[in-house]
């Protein structure tokens, strides 16, 4: 990634968090920790989920229990 490129990212990131929290104000390291992680954190969550599924759909991995306290673990073979 070129520094335009991430300079663009993270305008957005920052952006993106002031459009949710109009109010917020931090200082820049604040905002490098807080509001660029966030969205990191987010967007990493929303991987995960897409992998999990699919890795759960290809039977290497079983879901155990439901809801937001679902585990995952490799799929025991009978």
């Amino acid at each position: 990634m070129t520094d335009t490129e991430r300079d663009v990212h993270l305008e957005e990131a920052i952006l993106a968090y002031l459009s949710e929290h109009p109010d917020a104000m931090e200082t820049r390291e604040g905002i490098a920790e807080w509001w660029i992680m966030r969205r990191v954190v987010r967007a990493e969550v929303e991987a995960i989920t897409r992998v999990l599924q699919a890795l759960t759909e290809r039977g290497v991995l079983e879901e155990v229990g439901a809801g937001p306290q679902c585990r995952y673990r490799l799929k025991k073979q009978p």
